[in-house]
Formats: C-alpha cells, sequence, structure tokens
C-alpha cells in the first residue's frame, strides 16, 4: 500500500453532485493523507478503527500523515482511538466512550474523523461524527469488500438497540470515500464471499449483465479466494484484480447512483435492501457467529421465494439465483451445514422473525415493505412493496397449514416442472457432449443443482444461462473430466448419486487430487448403491465406501474410465443403475455390453428413456434381440443437439391431476401426453380412469376431471412398476375411494423398489395415512389401502414427510379434503423436484395455506417414535444375560437369549449342535436367527447374542447395518481374568479349545467394529449386583435418548463439576463419595493418568476403560472426560493425535454424558470428535484456555475462539488469565456482552489467585477441587463450598429459614444434622424446630418470604397438605407429606408455589439397599414383610415396591385396619394380608420374606397374635436360609440368604420387634437409619446438593 503508481490517477465515482469516491489500489500508503490535508484541511484529525487493525494499519498512517503535513507545511494534530471488533461494538456503550474520548482530546468542530475498518466501525463512527457539536466531517475508508461496495457509501449511519439493528441513526455523507483495493488482499477467504453478497444483491436488482458476468466468473473468483495467499497473490494487473475493481465500481455506481436519486431513502433506495428485510432478521438472531451478507444471502433466497409464492418472479429465476449465491459458498437457507455448524443450529423461530421485522425502518406502520424482484436485474415495483404477514410467514416457516378445499368448481392448467428424470439425464449428456446445447424447461430443483455442481466441480461442463433463467446454456467437455479435490455434497439427491458414481470414474487426475468423492446427508448416506458399485469395480474402477459398505460417501479414484467389455449388473433395485452405466459406456475404454442380471429389471420404462435420449445425443444402444436384458453400447462421443425441451415430470403431474380428481374439479397439464418418454405419463389412464374420473389425452396433453366429491372408485388391483413414483399419489385416492360392493380396498403392486428411496415410502404412506384413519397393509411388493371416503378423519398430529418431496406433494393433496386444516411439516422437501408446488397450490387451486413452525414433539411412523432393538454383544461369561434382563426390566421389553432361541428352534443344546453338525452349522444357524430378528423385530426388543457371533462376516454386517440405521449394538465386557474363571466352570456352553485370551483378542477388533457402546463392568470391594444395576440402568436411560444431565444442570442456578487429579481412579474410590458432594458432574482428567502399563506416559485404552467403569460405579454423577495438552495447560502431548483418537473413541462407546475438546485440536481431531459422538449421548465442551496470558477481555481478542467453540460445542469454556480484579470484571463484561449472544451456555473464569472472583462469579458448571484431592486442577481452583460461602458473603446465595414443624420435636436430632450440612457445603441457610400443631401458625411461617422449606412430622402431615399448591405424586400415594419446598419465581424471587414431598420412602429403601436387602429383579421378585398398619406403614409398601419386593405382606391386628389399608393401594403393589389372628396363615405362603419393616409402637408390648405369626415366620425364613444353597450370582436378599429387619421406631434403641428378629438370626436396622436417609434425601430437595450420607449419620448418632 504505497500510493498509487506515478503517472496513474485513480477512479473517481460522483456521489450527490460530488466526486468523493475514490476507488483503486495503493490509496492508503499516501493518497488519504494527502488528499485529506490538501482538500479537507483541519487542526485535528479522529483516525477511529478496531484494535485489530489498529496495529496493523495506524503506525503506516502515521508516518504517510506526518511527512504530508510536514511537505504540506501544516500543523495539524492525528489522533486515534481502538474499539473491540465485532457488531457488538455498535452500541450505545461503545458510541458513549468515543464521544468521551473526543472531548477528552478537546476535538473541535472543524475536526475531521476517519473511519477505518467494516461496516461496524462505519456506520458506528459516522452516526459518532452525526451527532458530535451537531455533526463533524467524517471520511470513510472501508477495509472489508462489503463496506466497500454497501455500507460506507451513502452516508446511512447508525447503532443497534436490544429491539434490533440500526434503529438509531443519521443520514451523515462521509465528505470522502477512499476504497483501497488493497486492503482486500489482507481479508480472509469468509470476510471476501460475505462481501459477495452485496455484489450480486445490486445485479440482481439493477443489471441482469453484471450478474451473468458473476454466474461466469464464480469459479475464477473462489479459486482466487482459496488459493494460497489469497487475493494478495494476484497481480494487479491480473484477471481477476481486474475482475474484482469492475465488481466494486460497478455496485458502487449503482448504488451511487441511487442515492443521488433518493438520498433520504423515500422510494427508490429502498431497493438497495433486497434481502435485507428478511435478512436483517435472521442477523438479529444468529449475530454475531453469522455474517451479515450470510444472512443476507440466505434473505434474497427467501425473498426470491416469497416474489414466486406471490406470482411475480419466475422459478427459473429464484433458481438461478439461488445457484449464484451458491457458487460463491454462501449459504442459500437455515439448513445450511456450514451455517448450522457455525451458528451451532441455532434456531429462527418464525413468531421471533415476524416480530424483529415489524421494527425494519422500511415499513409504513404495520405494513411491511419488501423488495420483490420480477426478474434477474429487474424488480416488481421502483420501491420496496406491501407484503402481508401471512405471505411472509409462509415462505419462513418449515411447516404449512393447509386449510380444506373450498372452490365449488375450478377449471384450471397447470405445467409441472420439468422431469426430473429427463433433467438429470440431459445435463449428463450434454457436459459429456461435444458442442453448445440450449436446454429449455430444465427442473430448477435441489436435485439438478446438485447436479450442475457437481458436474462444474469435475470440469465436465461450462454452465451460462439465458432468456433471464429460462434456458440453459451447456458448453460440454467432451467427457474430459478432472477429479474435484473438494467434496461432492449430493444432500439427498438419489439420481444424482447414482448417475454421478459412475461420471467420476471417467475422471483424470487433477493436479491437486486424484481421488473423488460422493457424499450426502444422512439419509442419502443409508440409500443403497452396492449393486452399481459391484459392478464398476468388477470393471476396474478403484472404488472405497467410506462408511457402511454400499452406500455413500464413496472414494472414487481417477482412472480416465472404466475398462468396458462386458459388464453384469443386478437391475433389481434401481433402474437408475441401469441408466448411469448406460450414459457413461460410450466413454469407457472399450465398447460395453451390458448385462442386466438377477430377474426382471425394475422401471424398464426409465431404462428406455434412457437409450431414447441417449440417441437424441448421437448414440444409438443396441438392445439384443438374443440374449434377454442386454444392451450393446458402442465407443464413441455424444453430439450435442443445439437446442433440448425437458418435458414436464410426469410424476410430478399427478399431484394437480389427482386434486381434480379428489375435488372434483378439472386441471389440464399442457405438456404431459400419449406420446411422452415417461412411463408416468399414464397415470391419468390407467389410474384415474379406473377410479371414476373422466380422462382425455392427446399426444401433447392430459386433462382429468373428477367425479362427484366422495364418489372415486377402489381399484382390485393396479400393477404400477412401469409408475413406480406415482404410486404414492394412488395411495391417497385409494384413501379417499368409496368402498365398493365387492371391497374397499385398492392394492398396489410393483413397487418394491420405493422402499430405497429418500425414505421406505411404503411404511411412510401406510404410518402417515393411519393418521386420517386410513388402514393399510404393506405386501411384499406393494401396498393395500381401504377407501375411507367422506369418513376420512383429522389427524391429531402433524404429517411428518420424512425430507421426501413426494411423501409432502402426495399427501398435502388428500389434506385439502380433511375436515380440518392439517399440518404438514419439512415444506421445503419439495424443492428436489417442484419448488413451487405450494405456490401453485394456492395460486392455481386457491388453496388457503398458513406458514407455521414445526411442532416440537413431533411423532414419527404414525405415532411416537418406535426405539430400536438393542443388541448385545461380548464374550459367554462377559454379563450380557445380566445386562440383557436389566435392560429388559428398565425399558419394559422383551429380551431374548439367541443362543436359547437357537436351542429352543433346532430341540437340542449348543453342545449337541456343535457335536453333532459342526462348528459350520452352528455358525449358519446362528446367523439365521439373527438375520430374522433383525428383520422381524427391529423396534423395542433386547437381543443377547452368543459370543461367537461376530465371528461370521455377516453377523457382523447386519449389526453394522443396525447401527447405521439408529440402533445400538452394546459391547458388554468385564476383565478377561474373570471371564476366564467364569468360563472354565460354565458346562451350558461347548467346552473351549482355543487358547480364551486369544479368542478375546481376536474377537475385540470384531466387537468393537459392529457396536457402537460399551458396557465395562468392575468388580471392588465395595461392589454389588444392586449397585451395577443402579450403574447400568443410568447407562441405558442416557443411551435411550431420556433427558440428557445438561438439563437438569442447565435448570440450576449454581451448578459445578469437581476435577479430579488423581492418577488412578482405584486408588481413590473410598473418598470420591466425598469430594464429589455438591457437585453436579465429575470430570476425569485422563491427562493426569498414571497407567502402570504405559510405554509412552499415555494411557492405554484398557486403563482407561477401568477408570471410566470404577467412576460410574463409584458415582452417578455425569462424566466430563478431559484430555488437557500441554499448550493448553495439562499433560497431554499436543501431537499425539491417533492416541488422543483412541481414547476420545473409548469414551464415546462408553457413552460418557461430556467430553471436553480443545479448539487448539487438529481439525482432524476435532472432526473426528464431532462426526464419531452421539449428539444425544454425548455433549461438547468446547474449550480454550490461555495459560500464557496472551489473550485478553477487553479488546476482543477472545471472540474469534468463542464463535469457533460455538460451531462445535454444546458447552463453551473459556479459561483466561488473571493479574488482577480488572481482568474480572473484563470478562464479567465479556459475559454479559459477546458471550451472552448465544442460548449456548458458557464457563468464562481467569485462572490464578487474581482469577478466583471469576470462579465465585460464574455460575454454570464452574471446576471445583476438594480438600481430599491430591492437587487442585488449575491455578486458583477452589471448593463447591468455599464458593458457596462467598456467594453467601457477597449476597449472592440470600439466607433461607428451614424448620421442623410438628409437636412434640424438642428431642428432633434434625436440626443438628441440616445445620450441620448448611455449613459442610458452604450455605447460609439456619434450620430450627417450631413445636407447634397450630395450623395458622405454620401457613404464616410457609409463606414468609425467607422460608426454604421444612421438615413435617406429627401430628400434621395430613393437615398441612391443604396448605400447599400441589402434593407429589408418591405423597398422593403415601398420603401425607413430610417435606414442604417453595417454588419462586426466576423474575422476582418471590414464592410462587408451596409443593408437598415425602422423602421417607427414600430412607426407608435406602436403609434396605445399604444393608444388602434388594429384590432379584421385575421379574423375579422376592417377598418382603410390613409390620404393622399405621401411617409409616404407606411409606415402608411405597418403599418395598419401588425396590421391586413382591408381594407384600401386610401383618396387622385387626382384618379391618389391613383391609383399609391394602384397599387404597393399586393392585400392582400385589399386598397380601396377614391376620394377627390366624397364625396358621404363615403355612399357606410359598416362600418367607426375608426383608421386614416394623411400623409399630415401640412402646409397648408387640400384640401377642402378631407375635406368634412373626416366630413362625422368623423361624421359617431362618430354616429356609440354613437350606438354601450358595448362588454364584446373589441377586437380592432372598437368593443371598441376607434377612433384614428395619425397625422405624427411634427409642429404645433395641426394640421388642429387634430383639425378637435379631433371636432368629435377622440383620436389624435402628430406626435412625431411616430418620438419616430421609433428612439425606431432604437436604437435596432443600438445596439441591446431594450430601454425604456419612456426614448427615454423624449428626444423628
Amino acid at each position: 500500500m504505497n500510493g498509487v503508481k506515478h503517472g496513474g490517477e485513480p477512479t473517481k465515482v460522483s456521489i450527490l453532485g460530488k466526486d468523493s469516491i475514490t476507488v483503486d489500489h495503493g490509496l492508503w500508503g499516501s493518497f488519504v493523507a494527502n488528499d485529506l490535508l490538501e482538500n479537507l484541511p483541519s487542526e485535528v484529525y479522529a483516525l477511529i478503527t478496531d484494535t485489530n487493525l489498529g496495529p496493523i494499519y495506524i503506525p503506516k498512517f502515521r508516518e504517510s500523515f506526518e511527512r504530508s503535513s510536514s511537505k504540506c507545511n501544516r500543523d495539524a494534530r492525528l489522533i486515534t482511538f481502538e474499539i473491540p471488533p465485532g457488531e457488538i461494538s455498535k452500541s450505545f456503550d461503545t458510541y458513549a466512550a468515543i464521544h468521551s474520548w473526543l472531548g477528552s482530546q478537546k476535538f473541535v468542530r472543524n475536526g475531521v474523523i476517519i473511519a477505518l475498518g467494516g461496516g461496524v466501525i462505519g456506520d458506528l463512527v459516522g452516526f459518532v461524527a452525526a451527532t458530535w457539536m451537531r455533526g463533524v466531517k467524517v471520511v470513510q475508508v472501508p477495509t472489508t469488500l462489503l463496506a466497500m461496495v454497501d455500507s460506507s457509501i451513502g452516508g446511512k449511519t447508525a447503532i443497534d438497540t436490544p429491539h434490533g439493528k440500526n434503529l438509531v441513526g443519521a443520514f451523515w455523507p462521509p465528505q470522502r470515500n477512499y476504497i483501497d483495493l488493497d486492503f482486500l488482499n489482507t481479508l480472509p477467504k469468509r470476510e471476501l464471499i460475505n462481501g459477495m453478497a452485496e455484489v450480486i444483491k445490486t445485479a440482481a436488482i439493477w443489471d441482469e449483465g453484471e450478474f451473468a458476468a458473476l454466474e461466469d466468473n464464480a469459479e475464477l473468483l473462489m479459486e482466487a479466494f482459496q488459493a494460497k495467499g489469497g487475493l494478495a497473490a494476484q497481480r494487479r494487473d491480473s484477471e481477476v484484480s481486474a475482475f474484482i475493481k469492475r465488481l466494486v465500481l460497478g455496485s458502487v455506481q449503482v448504488k451511487a447512483q441511487v442515492v443521488t436519486a433518493d438520498e433520504r431513502e423515500g422510494g427508490l433506495r429502498n431497493l438497495l435492501n433486497f434481502g435485507h428485510s428478511i435478512g436483517h432478521a435472521f442477523e438479529a438472531i444468529l449475530a454475531p457467529q453469522i455474517l451479515h451478507g450470510e444472512c443476507v444471502a440466505v434473505g434474497m433466497v427467501k425473498e426470491a421465494e416469497l416474489a414466486r409464492y406471490l406470482g411475480v418472479l419466475s422459478p427459473g429465476a429464484v433458481a438461478r439465483l439461488t445457484k449464484c449465491i451458491s457458487s460463491y459458498g454462501l449459504p442459500t437457507s437455515l439448513s445450511d451445514k456450514t451455517l448450522r455448524k457455525r451458528s451451532a443450529s441455532r434456531e429462527c423461530p418464525v413468531d421471533d422473525l415476524i416480530n424483529i421485522m415489524a421494527v425494519d425502518k422500511k415499513n409504513a406502520g404495520s405494513q411491511k415493505k419488501i423488495v420483490l424482484l420480477s426478474a434477474i436485474g429487474k424488480t416488481y415495483e421502483p420501491k420496496a412493496s406491501n407484503v402481508a404477514d401471512a405471505d411472509i410467514r409462509l415462505v419462513l416457516s418449515p411447516s404449512v397449514l393447509v386449510h380444506p378445499f373450498s372452490s365449488v368448481s375450478l377449471n384450471t392448467s397447470c405445467t409441472p416442472p420439468g422431469s426430473k428424470s429427463i433433467s438429470n439425464r440431459v445435463l449428463v449428456l450434454a457436459a459429456l457432449g461435444i458442442g453448445t446445447c440450449r436446454i429449455t424447461n430444465l427442473l430448477h430443483s435441489d436435485d439438478t443443482q446438485f447436479m450442475l455442481t457437481a458436474l462444474g466441480q469435475l470440469g465436465a461442463a461450462v454452465f451460462s444461462w439465458e432468456d433471464e433463467g429460462r434456458t440453459l446454456v451447456v458448453d460440454g467437455n467432451r467427457g474430459i473430466l478432472e477429479a474435484s479435490s473438494s467434496e461432492l455434497y449430493l444432500g439427498n439427491a438419489g439420481t444424482a448419486s447414482r448417475f454421478l458414481t459412475t461420471v467420476a470414474t471417467l475422471a483424470s487426475r487433477s493436479n491437486a487430487t486424484s481421488t473423488t468423492i460422493l457424499t450426502g446427508n444422512a439419509r442419502m448416506k443409508e440409500r443403497p448403491i452396492g449393486p452399481l458399485v459391484k459392478s464398476l469395480r468388477a470393471n476396474g474402477a478403484d472404488i472405497t465406501c467410506l462408511e457402511t459398505e454400499g452406500c455413500l460417501p464413496l472414494k472414487i479414484s481417477a482412472s480416465g474410465g472404466f475398462e468396458g467389455g462386458e459388464i453384469e449388473l443386478a437391475a433389481t433395485i434401481s433402474s437408475q443403475y441401469v441408466s448411469s452405466l448406460l450414459m457413461c459406456a460410450p466413454y469407457a475404454k472399450k465398447p460395453v455390453t451390458l448385462k442386466l442380471v438377477g430377474g426382471k429389471p425394475i422401471s424398464q420404462p426409465y431404462i428406455d428413456m434412457t437409450t431414447a435420449m441417449m440417441a437424441s445425443f448421437g448414440v444409438q444402444v443396441q438392445r439384443s434381440k438374443i440374449e434377454p436384458n442386454t444392451y450393446h453400447i458402442p465407443q464413441t462421443r455424444y453430439f450435442n443437439p443445439k437446442s433440448y425441451e425437458v418435458e414436464s415430470d410426469a410424476s410430478s403431474a399427478t399431484y394437480p391431476l389427482a386434486v381434480a380428481a379428489i375435488t372434483g374439479t378439472t386441471c389440464t397439464v399442457p405438456n404431459i401426453g400419449s406420446s411422452s418418454l415417461q412411463g408416468d405419463a399414464r397415470f391419468a389412464i390407467d389410474v384415474l380412469g379406473p377410479m371414476g374420473c373422466k380422462v382425455e389425452q392427446t399426444e401433447r396433453s392430459t386433462t382429468v376431471t373428477g367425479p362427484k366429491r366422495g364418489s372415486l372408485k377402489p381399484i382390485p388391483e393396479v400393477d404400477m412398476e412401469p409408475m413406480t413414483d406415482a404410486f404414492l399419489t394412488a395411495s391417497i385416492l385409494a384413501a379417499y375411494a368409496q368402498p365398493g360392493a365387492d371391497s374397499s380396498t385398492t392394492r398396489i403392486v410393483g413397487i418394491a423398489n420405493q422402499r430405497v428411496k429418500e425414505c421406505n415410502r411404503i411404511e411412510a404412506m401406510k404410518d402417515q395415512l393411519a393418521k386420517f384413519g386410513v388402514k393399510c397393509r404393506e405386501m411384499e411388493d406393494g401396498i393395500g389401502v381401504d377407501g375411507c371416503c367422506l369418513d376420512i378423519q383429522q389427524p391429531n398430529e402433524s404429517i411428518h414427510c420424512y425430507d421426501d418431496h413426494r411423501v409432502a406433494m402426495s399427501l398435502s393433496v388428500l389434506a385439502v379434503i380433511a375436515p380440518r386444516p392439517v399440518t404438514i411439516t419439512e415444506r421445503e422437501c419439495v424443492g428436489k423436484t417442484w419448488p413451487g408446488w405450494w405456490d401453485t397450490l394456492h395460486q392455481t387451486f386457491k388453496v388457503i395455506l398458513e406458514g407455521v413452525d414445526t411442532p416440537k414433539h413431533r411423532a414419527v411412523n404414525g405415532s411416537i417414535e418406535q426405539q430400536k432393538s438393542i443388541f448385545i454383544i461380548g464374550m459367554r461369561g462377559a454379563g450380557k444375560t445380566t445386562t440383557g434382563g436389566w435392560a429388559s426390566e428398565l425399558l419394559g421389553w422383551p429380551v431374548t437369549d439367541l443362543d436359547t432361541a437357537l436351542e429352543q428352534e433346532l430341540q437340542m443344546s449348543i453342545p449337541d449342535i456343535v457335536r453333532g453338525k459342526g462348528w459350520d452349522f452352528f455358525r449358519e444357524e446362528e446367523l439365521k436367527i439373527l438375520e430374522t430378528v433383525v428383520k422381524e423385530k427391529p423396534n423395542g426388543h433386547v437381543f443377547a447374542c452368543g459370543g461367537g457371533i461376530v465371528e461370521t462376516p455377516a453377523a457382523r454386517a447386519l449389526l453394522s447395518r443396525h447401527v447405521a440405521s439408529g440402533g445400538n449394538v452394546l459391547l458388554v465386557t468385564r476383565d478377561i481374568t474373570q471371564n476366564i474363571e467364569y468360563l472354565n466352570q460354565d458346562k451350558t456352553r461347548p467346552a473351549w479349545v482355543d487358547d480364551i485370551p486369544a479368542v478375546w483378542r481376536r474377537r475385540r477388533p470384531w466387537y468393537e467394529e459392529c457396536s457402537n457402546l460399551h458396557y465395562h463392568s468392575v468388580a471392588t470391594e465395595q461392589t454389588s449386583l444392586t449397585g451395577m444395576a443402579e450403574d447400568f440402568s443410568q447407562f441405558l436411560t442416557l443411551i435411550q435418548r431420556k433427558q440428557h444431565p445438561l438439563e437438569t444442570i442447565r435448570d440450576k442456578s449454581l451448578s459445578f463439576f469437581i476435577s479430579l487429579t488423581m492418577p488412578d481412579v482405584s486408588q481413590g474410590i473410598n473418598i470420591l463419595k466425598e469430594v464429589v458432594v455438591g457437585s453436579d458432574a465429575v470430570e476425569l482428567r485422563v491427562d493426569l493418568l498414571h497407567d502402570p502399563a504405559s510405554e509412552d506416559g499415555i494411557p492405554t485404552v484398557d486403563f482407561l476403560i477401568e477408570q471410566i467403569a470404577l467412576l460410574r460405579l463409584a458415582s452417578p454423577l455425569p462424566l466430563i472426560f478431559t484430555l488437557r495438552t500441554r499448550s493448553q495447560g495439562g499433560s497431554f502431548p499436543d501431537e499425539a493425535d491417533q492416541s488422543a483418537m483412541r481414547l476420545y473413541r473409548t469414551a464415546l462407546r462408553m457413552a460418557v454424558e461430556f467430553v471436553d475438546l480443545e479448539m487448539t485440536a487438529s481439525d482432524a481431531l476435532i472432526n473426528f470428535v464431532t462426526s464419531t459422538r452421539n449428539q444425544s449421548i454425548t455433549k461438547i465442551i468446547a474449550s480454550h484456555h490461555d495459560p500464557r496470558g496472551q489473550l485478553s477481555w477487553t479488546n476482543g481478542s477472545w471472540i474469534q475462539h468463542y464463535n469457533k467453540a460455538l460451531q462445535h460445542g454444546d458447552i463453551i469454556k473459556l479459561v483466561g488469565i488473571a493479574q488482577n480484579q480488572a481482568d474480572n470484571s473484563a470478562l464479567a463484561n465479556f459475559r454479559a456482552g459477546p458471550g451472552s449472544s448465544h442460548p449456548i451456555p458458557l464457563i468464562a473464569l481467569n485462572m490464578g489467585e487474581a482469577g478466583k472472583l471469576s470462579r465465585v462469579m460464574n455460575s454454570f458448571m464452574t471446576p471445583v477441587s476438594h480438600p481430599s484431592l491430591p492437587t487442585p486442577a488449575a491455578p486458583g481452583q477452589l471448593s463447591a463450598a468455599e464458593i458457596r460461602r462467598t456467594l453467601s458473603t457477597i449476597g449472592e446465595i440470600p439466607t433461607r429459614k428451614f424448620f421442623l414443624l410438628g409437636s412434640p420435636v424438642a428431642a428432633s436430632r434434625g436440626p443438628i444434622m441440616h445445620n450441620a450440612l448448611f455449613t459442610e457445603t458452604g450455605l447460609p441457610h439456619h434450620y430450627d424446630r417450631i413445636d407447634t400443631t397450630d395450623i395458622s401458625l405454620i401457613e404464616k411461617v410457609i409463606h414468609a418470604p425467607d422460608f426454604g422449606g421444612a421438615s413435617v412430622t406429627i401430628p400434621i402431615k395430613l393437615a398441612a397438605m391443604p396448605l400447599l399448591t400441589s402434593i407429589s405424586p408418591e405423597a398422593s400415594i403415601i398420603g401425607a407429606v413430610n417435606t414442604i419446598i417453595p417454588i419462586r419465581s426466576p423474575s422476582s424471587n418471590t414464592i410462587t408455589a408451596l409443593i408437598g414431598h415425602n422423602t421417607d420412602w427414600q430412607g426407608i429403601a435406602l436403609s434396605l439397599s445399604t444393608a444388602g436387602a434388594s429384590s432379584p429383579s421385575k421379574t423375579h421378585p422376592s417377598p418382603a414383610l410390613v409390620i404393622g398398619t399405621g401411617g409409616t406403614s404407606r411409606a415402608a409398601i411405597y418403599a418395598l415396591h419401588t425396590m421391586h419386593f413382591s408381594p407384600i405382606y401386610i401383618l396387622g391386628r385387626t382384618e379391618e385396619n389391613i383391609k383399609s389399608l391394602t384397599s387404597s393401594f393399586a393392585t400392582s403393589f400385589n399386598l397380601i394380608p396377614l391376620h394377627a389372628s390366624d397364625p396358621s396363615i404363615v403355612s399357606s405362603i410359598p416362600v418367607a420374606p426375608r426383608v421386614a419393616v416394623g411400623t409399630i409402637p415401640a412402646d409397648r408390648p408387640i400384640d401377642p397374635g402378631m407375635r406368634e405369626v412373626l416366630c413362625t415366620l422368623f423361624e421359617r425364613s431362618e430354616a429356609e436360609a440354613s437350606s438354601a444353597s450358595p448362588s454364584g450370582e446373589s441377586q437380592g436378599a432372598q437368593a443371598s440368604g441376607i434377612r433384614v429387619l428395619l425397625e422405624m421406631a427411634y427409642k429404645p434403641a433395641v426394640t421388642a420387634l429387634m430383639q425378637l428378629a435379631a433371636d432368629h438370626g435377622w440383620t436389624t436396622i435402628p430406626g435412625a437409619e431411616a430418620l438419616v436417609g430421609q433428612g439425606v434425601y431432604q437436604f437435596e430437595r432443600f438445596t439441591g446438593v446431594m450430601p454425604l450420607y456419612r456426614s448427615a449419620r454423624v449428626s444423628v448418632f
């Protein structure tokens, strides 16, 4: 930037009558200073820029300024000021700060302010200049492309407010505008692309010629933007530099012309806001992560779609605009994957967008104004047009509400878009051909857009548009293609993916790569392409399936064409495989003979279409007359015809014809007739005619008149194999057919291939038609539909479209005759073949449509989404059967042991099968069983597989496919030595021949290959099967996609995670329960682990598995996996990516709830973690640490790291260094400013002693330490208790009062316990007794402003209930409350509700389980006994029921008391009375209970009758326990022989009941234990903190 070359004059542009805009290279170096001093003389110049630009450009300008000032002999002063970068600075605060600075610098009225920067600087500084001293001169020096072509020109200045962008501002034209094109050399690619949105906008509204130039030069510019060195590598006289200057000048001249004609935005200047009305609404929600130009790009597409919906813009123009925007790497929809990644998939609710648009400055009152295009380069009006909210809402909405058809009579004509099938074929043929071909009526859709883009990436042809986008000009490249270095992303375009698979094999190596990758969205990756890939591989093509075999993504080596010769292809799944090979066959290395094998080819008309079209391009395909389904294709080239008109899509034509049929109206499709290439053209003749419609078809047109409403007739059977895509339309007509005399069913056959389209269309139609009350039956190759006619029902939920255009359009036809409006989701999926379908339905058929947001809880497959079955694999003895049983109980799903199923199927034991038939036979039968259950029971089952299931490749493939389809395959393991011990004892399976560890080593890679989850069980001294079951329950709840712990944590006002720094979890297992108290998650610092088996200091996978399993067993809290690298302040090597990936993969498979992912990691590692994790199971904490203190919270340097973290994280974690308290204040400002711009939760804090306050003030998931840990994980780390104490001291945690309410309560130990726990956890609260039975006093206490909660005891457990707002379900069943919890308003902190709970049952359950008393399972429960029928007995019954004890015997003194108690519980509690008056009843009990809860008074002798019954029971249980054989895997009290009595009375220390039980060998538990237990759960209710049981117990005993 050393100034304009000597002798060259910069280009000037006139605006408002002055040549005040200067455009050229090198202006900043000296020209600007010279021009200012000579032509805008002043005594002071104020240069204002941001902290990114200041250090780079201020020194050079100061040097130039001083040199020019000296040369001109002017005594001028240059002052500078820097502000943080980004939209956040466009605020009142920054505006005021600049004013304050100007005042401090004594800036006078004749001074000149220089705005150096992008749009934010220009808008803000311009407004400052407009208001300082009522206006001073301002000079704009834009440094971004967007500012150069738009915001710096015309004098519009403003700042933002919380209500919207640019709402406070002024028109203040700059005195000079210096556009130095050299600034573009320093811009990153994204900023350049961002600016291109405004360039495209200007051309779109003003100049079709410039728009065409943009289309033609997109590849040139994008290559320059992406090249190493960017634009800086371009010579000033290069083609790129010249074109950029042309673009900038062109945009500047247009804007200058418009501003001159309409400076104050009275009308014409509104045109410059094309794309901005909607774009600004997006920006208000998505900024700063999504840039202005990116939002405007999406806004332009939406406003063009709005113009199309209103009938003023052609679909071709919309497609052309969309393609141009896309070709510059800009987003065209909110679903753009890069946009969603950068914005963390932030939603833009339609209501929010409409409300934001309501404050647009262009509006006239409540009437919204939007710039509407009428063509590329033209606007509908020379100003923004009035548009109704309803129309805007429809275009912005993801779903559409379709109102019932209301026209009495209608005779209309409808021309569907071009055929998708023909469009895709003609694009391939013309691209491969020689010469220029002009294609008209091409389908403008997502599919063809993907095809065009991909062919362009391969260099197959040059594409351009004529006739305002109505004609596509294709200059074919004669079949000369080059491999693409960037992926060919094809969305869900199945046709494009299949055609391009073969096309890509024709490519030669490029300078950049020797392979091409084809990929698509998630559904595309499930759709089969295996037969085509197999045939191409057999013919010499090198194709690799990168994920699932036989599906995308594919990596295709560039070989310049496949071999040719004889090729065999299975064509029973898709005719597109055949067409793909046929079209590319002329370019094979030898003539091709294509043989279609495996049976009758599917969709023969589409194959015939392909050969007919090839003939149009000069290649004659010979179909063999001797060999069936054989084609001979010569080695030649295509010669492009001068023009080619694409027929309208015959499949799409079925929808308007069906509307006529179903509503009794008339519709003509003018360009589909009997001469059509498409098989679907016969739909009217073969389907609508037989159903009772009047059909008139000529060679070139089809007219259908429907019968009287409700008169459509079912067709007994129709073979739709020649027109399979039209079966969906036939299905909805069949649904509305009138039941006939013989049958109401229409059978549609020949459509088996529709199961592998965009979705399983047969299943989709069955499930969605069910919502209308229509019964359907799936058949092997079709569907049967029972007609409902006028009895069609109103769906109770929205219609799901599976992202399938044909599902959406067909069901929209049925919606028009529903009784009331119907919501159809995924409205935009029709863009695949008919982007304007909703426009047509509204404009042509006068159907009223409303835009609606997609319902949050949508159903799939016609009801609540069914969850996929779970397959459990692992070595024999690893615990598959046990975990399968647990899973079955927890989910309520049937469990099947596949080995047992095989034995039942063959009526032989597995050892006998192996001995008699051999291992090969066994594996074959095992595979058959697996294939059957995968097919027949894909949902809602649990399957425990045999240990060797993975020995068979086909079985592994089946399991892998189950995972790929969204199911879970769970690998269960335990320590191999324990496995060996078990296997050596197990005689139910064949004896092991191979070395067991060797078998494990062989199978382990297979287990991991076909499973996506891993559960490892560990054995410790403290391990119990109950504890393992609880651990597995937590694991299963998470993987079944129930509420993630993050949602619970986010609801808390204060949350923490404990950072473990122990080198081995097993060494600290005894202190874990203590250190996790008060935390909401546990962080495993994997980088700090010490693995004795590691040779390089990096923990091994097996060691990590053990560590995670131990943590899971020791604590129920969610786990955070952290691998902190050395550069980020940890111990893990920075370059050990492969080791990191192995550890991350292990953690993800073990379903850790959170992983900390450093944003400084390599792209490969970040992409690995983000693509591997299951989003519903594992959340990412995207972290950036600054241990060296290189970043500042004040200058915006953290924003780039925040934005990067936002792209990847569900949580953002930013950690800096504090040198003083000012750094903590700056962090707080960052959190309140940029850190609050997005709902993604933020952890932001400073390390170091000075940073402790930032830890205190960070309310969400603050990392904490504990005194019992070896060392804190980071400098300045505090404990959770310390943070709470500090917050209490400064008033951030208000002191609350808690009470024990009842009488007598003087002797209660509750206050001692709760107050001790408050102190231990750092809370300021106080717990006291109120000895009373006065309800009015209690009511006053619980409504006091500082009331925190209460324990309720006798005699008011029932009396207090009417005072409460609501009662929890368990308290309702028990019939009493013992805990009162106030609910407070988040805004006012006042009490809004009082909730009653009961924790007595939890204390009972905890006491029993701690003593080892448990029931084996729901399916094999143990009996239990409740002694007494008083109030406490109800809590005992509820506790035993939740522990799965059954039956529960109730021993009472009187029959009346027992009946009163048992009758108040549901029959599922399985309560059986035992009367004290009848001791003989004990003999009728099958098994004596070994778990009992005593609830009788202890201050009097036991009733003689009850005592006799108890003695009999105790004696019998003693006898049964002594005779029970030991079990290897004890499950519950019954199996283990443990006999436990919990005495609920507190005094005396040993009651008569306890003594009686002890005399018979029972373990007795004093009631004080239950008191502690219920108090622990009360404390958790009070505070959200689960205290340490030991701490609570110490206070009571």
